[in-house]
């Protein structure tokens, strides 16, 4: 049986190191690596075979994490963080202390706080953001359980954590970009 802190441990000695790491989260199994860290999200980017940081979320652990990562969270952002129901990505003006090869070409970023006690110990543990993209090479489907994760990707990454290897993915987060004056826009359902 798996040990929770040791997996823990690990993944985040590996972020530390600039690795990339195949983990579940509160959505589906993705990719990780330090969001702080240029040439790691370079990495990530090559091995989903993309340069579009349009497909990376920044997971982060709470509000006050949130609040390192944007220079402003719009009133709209933190009602949605308090009654989302499902798993929600927001995208948000003006990014500020992250690799800049996450920014969007409209200088926005997609962040989630996720419900998961791993990614929140993860997060906390590390103490910086990670950079998220679903496991599997851009243009394929994404699995929906580990077994369905492509060879390319598991030898492509440093570390896999060893925890909710089950983990049934119905559909990743829905998205909304909010920008700074409160305008609300649905991206993904």
């Amino acid at each position: 049986m798996p040990n929770f802190n040791l997996e823990i441990k690990s993944a985040v000695e590996a972020i530390k190191a600039g690795k990339l790491i195949l983990f579940p989260t509160d959505t589906c199994w993705s990719i990780g690596c330090d969001a702080n860290n240029a040439s790691s999200v370079e990495k990530l980017l090559m091995l989903k075979q993309n340069d579009n940081p349009k497909n990376i979320t920044c997971l982060v652990a709470d509000d006050r994490m949130l609040g390192k990562y944007v220079k402003q969270i719009p009133d709209a952002a933190q009602s949605i963080i308090e009654i989302a129901d499902t798993p929600t990505t927001i995208v948000y003006d003006m990014p500020q202390n992250l690799a800049t090869n996450l920014y969007w070409k409209n200088n926005t970023i997609a962040i989630r706080i996720p419900d998961d006690e791993f990614c929140y110990q993860l997060l906390r543990r590390t103490n910086c953001a990670i950079a998220t993209s679903l496991a599997c090479i851009e243009g394929e489907a994404s699995p929906k359980y580990y077994e369905e994760i492509a060879p390319t990707i598991l030898k492509g990454v440093d570390y896999v954590v060893n925890l909710q290897m089950q983990k049934n993915c119905t559909k990743p987060a829905s998205i909304i970009q909010i920008d700074n004056s409160s305008i609300v826009k649905i991206l993904r359902k």
